[in-house]
């Protein structure tokens, strides 16, 4: 790849590419590294943190679907604290950015994370995910009310020194408010989409396929609405938006690209070909030398709407 072709700075870090491992696809990145030269990766996004471990939701837990797939893995995880112990030291070893995951169910539980991954070492920045009932507020979702993100967002914000991006989700009937708010309260860059609440049935034994019933919807099939709000969002801010829904190819990346984004992260991909965050930046260095175009910064945002072609 050609490092000079595809380097861009996202809040401030310098990154090799501008293709990222999406959480919760990429375990903690450690995982991988005997399948891919993690050091080439543009960037890591751990899987979500919280504030004590969290065992997940009952299986079966994945349903492959027609262009995509449906998860419901309930974020589990490690705990922030066995996160910073046994993690993030050998994430050290790594050139790469890595940026920490967080959730929450109060906004004293995204504090209190970010506190902890605060006094730690090795890491970028912050991805707020907040897709989450707020279960002090009756369960209304941080995601879907621009007053309840905005508070979370600048409760972190005050106890955050590294940079601090904010996760949105698709399930919401516009995004320019939500992106506007996160803007607003103090985030860094918002990243876009999460998944789509969906379900799966299986017709014979008329239950759900996953055993907690409802899921999120990722992959290829939710791409074109993807780029259409990254579209959307990347016209409401002035922040960077980091896209992602669907991407498996260098051309994918690019069009998430052109409609505005300035970087994108790699999910669902992984999971058939545990390298994909890496093939598609090569791809995208391909693409970008065919268009004879000299960096990847140039593409961002070129999207040319309106009648004609």
């Amino acid at each position: 790849m050609n490092s000079d072709r595809l380097a861009i700075t996202l809040c401030g870090i310098p990154l090799r590419n501008p293709v990222l491992a999406a959480s919760g696809t990429f375990g903690y990145g450690v995982e991988f590294a005997a399948h891919v030269d993690l050091n080439q990766l543009g960037g890591i996004v751990v899987k979500g943190l919280s504030r004590e471990p969290m065992a997940g939701n009952p299986p079966p837990r994945i349903w492959e679907s027609a262009a995509g797939m449906i998860n419901s893995i309930g974020l589990q995880n490690i705990g922030v604290r066995a996160f910073v112990r046994d993690k993030l030291p050998a994430l050290r070893r790594y050139r790469t950015a890595v940026f920490a995951n967080v959730f929450g169910y109060t906004v004293e539980d995204y504090v209190e994370v970010v506190r902890v991954l605060e006094d730690a070492e090795g890491l970028a920045g912050y991805e707020l995910n907040v897709s989450c009932p707020n279960t002090k507020k009756g369960g209304m979702f941080f995601s879907s009310d621009p007053g309840l993100l905005a508070e979370v967002v600048q409760a972190v914000r005050a106890v955050a020194r590294r940079p601090l991006i904010v996760k949105l989700s698709p399930n919401v009937a516009r995004i320019q408010p939500l992106a506007q708010a996160a803007e607003q309260a103090g985030a860094d860059a918002v990243s876009l989409i999460n998944t789509f609440l969906a379900l799966a049935i299986d017709a014979r034994t008329r239950r759900p396929r996953l055993g907690a019933g409802f899921g999120g919807l990722s992959g290829p099939a939710i791409k074109p609405i993807a780029l259409r709000m990254v579209w959307e969002a990347a016209q409401a801010v002035t922040i960077p938006v980091i896209g992602m829904g669907g991407i498996a190819t260098g051309e994918d990346a690019a069009e998430f690209l052109i409609a505005g984004a300035s970087a994108v992260q790699v999910g669902t991909a992984t999971f058939w070909d545990p390298r994909a965050p890496l093939r598609v930046a090569r791809e995208l260095d391909r693409f970008l030398a065919e268009q004879k175009i000299p960096n990847v910064r140039e593409i961002t945002g070129t999207l040319q709407m309106g009648e004609g072609r």
